[in-house]
């Protein structure tokens, strides 16, 4: 069934364009983007969960776990610690879990909500939030900033710009030495760092995301978001007349103009925006929002309270620019509201929460223990002085836990063998034990040249951790 879609009057909405600075169409050099400071309910909030999260990200590598550093993702020894579990190369799906469970987390929350990740949660965002305080604080708010870079070089303006750098590079190497934290010692890594003790690949880590958070917070900065992240580029394909936006109410403020505070706009013909340009200058982007809909909006909200802040000035209703819904701006009857459970969201909810049953269910049933068999490359098979034919194995025995285990060997598929060697080892935690291990077997209950059976390994310490592994038997 087709659906009549009404066509919109391109000069109802002003669209502003940039300025042709270059001829032959060629592309225009990046223009810098000055952004005003706004105060607001959302930008409240952003900067509360901005910090909620930095300090997550700060503190998680400094917590302890059973005497060990609670988080680390040790890549050198190829294994994760994170608190009570530990995971090997072997463990790979519970990695890939996780990671399908926070893509899938995201698409439904983007499809209700828009890019909130961007504009709340994204590091990229929270630095850059970081770095442009340090900004505010030695060069001083929007218009005294374009003015210092306007003017020649002086004292005032070099220790300014000095210790703008300083202040970006050491927030810069204070966030990488933590990032790495979580892959190294932490507690060393500080120490060995500034007494030059570290090792290369540590130093080298630490430089490289000292260069790579300086670039991205204190010069790329929207650059990343408009022309270097994916998900600005298909995160469109998730959006649909009910997810919420930052969306400006073009019914409400068409035309546009400026106009005296204590004069009705009605009798002018304007609509409530009064063309202020506040919107455009907090923009961390640097979009102008009247202009519908971009990849290049990361749904933070700061035009919000920029919007509402003119609108109390006026003494107009708040909500010219909010957090709202194509299917809301262009409802013609008060019945019709956004459906935030459409089969989007509750194919991509019901998604997210089978991967999550499947990620609980694969740890909670997970067996802290790794066992693999090797035969004996010398020979495939023996007999002994009693007649009893023996075959030879190493059993590579992996801890998984972070606690000490003595394991004992025993057989399953044979009544009648004998274990020549040691039946019981013990390995340490999150490391390898090899146990040499015989097995003869009366030759009269070979009735084959290859036999099934298996090693049974458990820990004597914990009756649960028990693993079973099939191997094969060789008679000729």
């Amino acid at each position: 069934m087709e659906q009549k879609v009404e066509v919109q009057s391109a000069d109802k909405v002003k669209i502003q364009r940039p300025k042709n600075t270059q001829k032959n169409n060629d592309y225009a050099p990046r223009s810098r983007i000055y952004v005003r400071d706004i105060k607001g309910g959302m930008e409240y909030f952003r900067r509360i969960f901005g910090f909620i999260l930095l300090a997550v990200f700060a503190l998680l590598p400094w917590l302890t776990y059973q005497g060990e550093q609670a988080i680390l993702l040790d890549i050198m020894e190829q294994r994760f610690r994170i608190f009570g579990l530990t995971l090997w190369p072997q463990d790979f799906t519970v990695v890939a879990l996780f990671a399908i469970v926070a893509a899938v987390a995201l698409f439904f929350v983007t499809t209700i909500w828009g890019r909130v990740w961007c504009g709340f949660m994204c590091p990229q965002t929270t630095w850059t939030a970081i770095f442009m305080w340090f900004e505010k604080k030695f060069e001083g708010p929007r218009n005294k900033r374009i003015k210092l870079d306007q003017r020649k070089m002086d004292f005032d303006k070099l220790w300014r710009k000095t210790g703008k750098q300083v202040s970006w590079v050491l927030v810069a190497l204070l966030t990488s030495m933590i990032f790495v934290g979580y892959f190294t010692d932490v507690r060393a890594l500080f120490v060995n760092f500034f007494t030059l003790e570290a090792g290369f690949w540590a130093t080298f880590s630490v430089l490289f995301f000292t260069f790579c958070t300086y670039g991205n917070a204190a010069y790329m900065r929207e650059i990343m978001c408009t022309h270097m992240c994916p998900y600005a580029r298909f995160q469109s394909a998730m959006f649909d007349k009910d997810t919420f936006t930052v969306s400006y109410d073009v019914n409400r403020g068409e035309p546009r103009g400026p106009r005296a505070r204590k004069s009705d706009p009605k009798e002018q013909g304007l609509g409530d925006c009064i063309d202020c340009y506040m919107c455009v200058q907090v923009c961390p982007t640097g979009i102008d929002i009247r202009n519908g809909l971009q990849y290049e909006c990361i749904d933070c909200g700061a035009c919000i309270d920029a919007c509402n802040e003119v609108m109390d000035k006026m003494k107009y209703p708040r909500g010219l620019i909010r957090f709202t819904t194509e299917r809301n701006l262009s409802a013609k009857q008060k019945s019709e509201k956004t459906n935030p459970w459409r089969m989007k969201s509750i194919g991509y909810f019901i998604l997210m929460l089978a991967v999550t049953a499947v990620l609980v269910l694969d740890i909670a049933t997970r067996i802290p223990l790794e066992v693999d068999v090797l035969r004996d490359r010398n020979a495939l098979y023996r007999e002994n002085f009693d007649g009893e034919i023996e075959n030879v194995y190493t059993l590579k025995i992996v801890n998984k836990s972070q606690q000490d285990h003595t394991y004992t060997v025993t057989l399953e598929g044979f009544d009648t063998y004998r274990l020549v060697g040691e039946t019981t080892k013990q390995v340490e935690a999150g490391e390898v034990g090899s146990l040499p291990i015989t097995v003869a077997i009366p030759p009269q209950l070979l009735t084959e040249q290859v036999t099934d059976f298996s090693f049974v390994v458990q820990s004597n310490d914990d009756s649960s951790v028990k693993l079973t592994h099939e191997t094969r038997f060789i008679y000729e």
